[in-house]
């Protein structure tokens, strides 16, 4: 008897060492690990997803090298929120930041940042820094302001490089960052407003140019930086976060001139004046270049990884923190940046939430591979622990995406959850809830069927009476109220 427990034993630690990502060499050099986020990228804006005229080379090579995911949502519509849910591994429902918020005005001096997260905060930066991971942020940040505790250097990065705070992000040519705490003034950019409107076409495009455009273009501080955290690490020899949160393609609408040569003239007959943002001539190219910008900051990164000899051991993703806006010039319908979806930025219909996400990870996961399985933001916590071989202890909302990257056959056990504003939906199965104007006249609560019906055009609350009062009850114990982040829509009885 003492026998058979003792095999009975030994097989459930092996089991246990299996679950977390332990069992392994232990000589062996942990996995270095990347996460790419862009920013307002929507679902079809890479060729890999069917988008015909923005040119994304590197990441369709990346999808084909990987595993290109059909079903991933981000943390939340807007950035902030999404952001929080992706270093926490919390939803909406128990996330801190719920909505973005502002800590002051548009004005050159007002104070930066949104709503910071709080010390002892327990970021998936942290947890990884506890494990002896290099860890280092390199873009926007937009979850604490300078001299916060939500600053990125409290919050588990040995390194950073960012614009701290997204209404800075709105200039790609800011007149400083944020670097390891310290102010870092760019040279060449002084400040000016990121949001400006003209009432009439300007003479030339190159008034344009001279007038929102400046000397040192943010995205490449941040590739720079980046690309010099990688040398650190492997010089050290350790194995590496590296969370690249690039600003692009969120608006305003502002890339190097150069770049907008790999686009058509004849796209853009008529210029954006500003707004809500600031204008461009070519407002068309000016988008897909920022795009086609990002993916060659992509490429720089996977080339300087085969340069080092690591990329064998390296977990690299893409994903997006939400869907394609709506503002800023921005033509969503002439790219179809959301074709065959409802919703943009701001929405937790699909268009809002459903974004890109492609892994590649050599050895580990088989190239050209394509994954349905629903996943999102939250199942990055407990993904990357089981990566870095640590055991999965603390609370969060996610579920490991090992077993689909090793193209193993999983059961979503846990929903998926999001709250924005007056909007609430829960994804459990093929069945989708989404209640939105919550607390307001007319409020609506619709059900469809993802799988059916992804564009979310046929209602079926009223013929499926059964499935909407059980995912009203999900979605009503999927959450506790804030009080940072009040919701009357939601927080009564």
């Amino acid at each position: 008897m003492s026998h058979r427990i003792l095999i009975s034993g030994r097989c459930l630690f092996i089991a246990l060492l299996l679950h977390t990502g332990v069992f392994a060499d232990e000589k062996a050099t942990p996995p270095n690990i990347v996460y790419i986020l862009a920013d307002d990228l929507g679902y079809k804006e890479l060729g890999s997803y069917g988008q015909e005229k923005i040119k994304t080379p590197r990441l369709d090579a990346l999808a084909v090298e990987g595993m290109r995911f059909t079903r991933h949502y981000s943390g939340a519509p807007v950035c902030a929120s999404s952001r929080c849910v992706l270093m926490t591994g919390l939803h909406c429902g128990h996330s801190l930041v719920r909505n973005n918020w502002e800590n002051g005005g548009w004005g050159e001096r007002q104070p930066e940042g949104q709503y910071p997260l709080p010390t002892g905060t327990h970021t998936i930066a942290r947890a990884l820094q506890n494990a002896g991971y290099a860890t280092g942020v390199f873009g926007k940040w937009g979850l604490g302001g300078p001299g916060t505790t939500g600053s990125p250097e409290h919050q588990g990065f040995d390194t950073s490089c960012t614009v701290l705070c997204q209404r800075k992000a709105h200039n790609f040519y800011p007149n400083h960052l944020w670097k390891n705490g310290e102010k870092m003034t760019l040279d060449g950019n002084g400040w000016f407003k990121a949001h400006e409107k003209i009432s009439a076409p300007l003479a030339t495009e190159q008034e344009y140019y001279d007038r929102y455009l400046r000397k040192t273009y943010s995205p490449d501080i941040f590739l720079d930086e980046a690309l010099a955290f990688v040398d650190d690490a492997h010089a050290e020899q350790k194995p590496f976060f590296l969370y690249y949160p690039s600003p692009i393609p969120h608006v305003a609408l502002q890339v190097p001139v150069k770049d907008l040569d790999a686009y058509p003239r004849e796209w853009d007959e008529v210029p954006y004046l500003g707004g809500s943002y600031l204008p461009h001539p070519r407002p068309r190219a000016a988008y897909a270049a920022m795009i086609t910008h990002l993916d060659k900051e992509v490429g720089a990164i996977l080339d300087h990884l085969q340069e080092l000899g690591i990329a064998e051991n390296t977990l690299v993703m893409f994903s997006s923190d939400n869907g394609t806006t709506w503002a800023g010039g921005v033509d969503h319908e002439f790219f179809g940046s959301t074709q065959g979806l409802s919703g943009l930025k701001g929405s937790v219909l699909e268009g809002g939430l459903r974004v890109p996400f492609i892994a590649q990870w050599p050895g580990k996961i088989k190239p050209g591979t394509v994954s349905e399985f629903p996943s999102y933001f939250p199942d990055l916590f407990p993904t990357l622990l089981a990566v870095a071989g640590q055991p999965d202890t603390r609370p969060h909302d996610g579920q490991n995406l090992v077993p689909v990257f090793q193209g193993q056959e999983l059961l979503r056990t846990k929903d998926l959850y999001w709250e924005h504003g007056d909007q609430q939906a829960l994804i459990s199965g093929d069945w989708k809830l989404v209640r939105r104007r919550l607390g307001k006249k007319n409020p609506t609560t619709k059900l469809f069927n993802l799988i059916e019906d992804p564009g979310e055009t046929n209602n079926l609350a009223t013929e499926k009476p059964e499935i909407l009062e059980r995912l009203l009850s999900i979605s009503k114990n999927s959450r506790f109220p804030s009080l940072v982040f009040p919701n009357s829509g939601l927080d009564l009885p």
